[in-house]
């Protein structure tokens, strides 16, 4: 299948594309790598009216230095330029090891980090990493810039706070706690690569108890979230396999689990309790 007809423009600049998508009014899709949206095309999923292409646009492929630990992703930043950027997998370690998990090589070279929390695909490994760094998102339209919590954007499936005239320019990763570890763990669906449950966990130990704790999970519901309960469990436990297990527990506490055919929702429950402990012994270990 072919995808319906569309016009196409090539902005050379944030201001330029912001322009053209405003005039869009919400017939207008932004097309970045385009591993998320040309395959719907294809499949008639998505018909946008126009393509507006922002991949040449220069200042939006940037990984820079917020100070302080902080590093900021531009919209145009793939996976593949952030698997080679020593700041930002020296800052945020789980990006190194994450992302090697996500997709294939094609999909690493020419996919976005910012096309996919765009997308918010329930299945997406990147909405976890980024809760549990307690990362923030900058937006641009029209009428000026916001910048907002990665909690909160995720509205539901293929669902964001982003607006129709609005554009992802940056994300932010703060700096974590001094001698936190962290880590990703989720179990794929074969075929897709797609995470049936992904947990990412980041870990600060203080003394010998456990002094801070960031646990998100994807795919067991549509869409990610913070493990709230997880953490509160984990918080001044002495990180024992005990504690981790009855910690993990509470992995789908107040949430609906989804059902599939690849998973149904008693299979996901189980598997976030399993990955959830398993990330959290990794995020651990990372600090031994």
């Amino acid at each position: 299948m072919i995808p319906a007809a569309f016009d196409y423009a090539r902005p050379t600049s944030l201001d330029e594309a912001l322009v053209l998508l405003a005039r869009g009014a919400g017939n207008a899709k932004v097309l970045a790598g385009g591993q998320s949206l040309l395959p719907l095309m294809r499949l008639r999923l998505a018909s946008p009216g126009q393509l507006i292409d922002i991949g040449r646009i220069a200042e939006l492929r940037t990984i820079r230095d917020l100070g302080g630990g902080a590093t900021g992703i531009g919209a145009l930043a793939t996976y593949r330029d952030v698997l080679d950027s020593e700041l930002a997998t020296r800052n945020h370690p789980i990006l190194a090891t994450a992302i090697p998990m996500i997709g294939d090589v094609q999909v690493r070279n020419r996919g976005t980090l910012a096309g996919s929390i765009a997308h918010a695909d329930p299945a997406s490994d990147l909405p976890a990493i980024l809760l549990a760094l307690e990362g923030t998102l900058v937006i641009r339209s029209g009428n000026g810039e916001r910048v907002v919590a990665v909690e909160g954007f995720f509205q539901g499936a293929f669902a964001t706070d982003l607006g129709q005239d609005e554009i992802l320019t940056e994300i932010r990763l703060p700096a974590t706690p001094d001698g936190a570890g962290m880590a990703y763990r989720a179990i794929e669906q074969p075929a897709s690569g797609y995470s049936m449950v992904g947990v990412a966990a980041v870990i600060g130990r203080v003394g010998d108890s456990i002094g801070y704790a960031r646990i998100a999970i994807t795919g067991a519901g549509n869409v990610a979230y913070r493990a709230m309960a997880v953490e509160a469990a984990l918080l001044g436990s002495d990180g024992g396999a005990a504690a981790i297990e009855a910690a993990a527990a509470h992995a789908t506490d107040g949430q609906v689990v989804g059902s599939d055919f690849n998973a149904d929702a008693e299979y996901r429950t189980a598997m976030a309790q399993v990955y959830t402990r398993r990330a959290v012994e990794a995020a651990l270990a990372a600090i031994d």
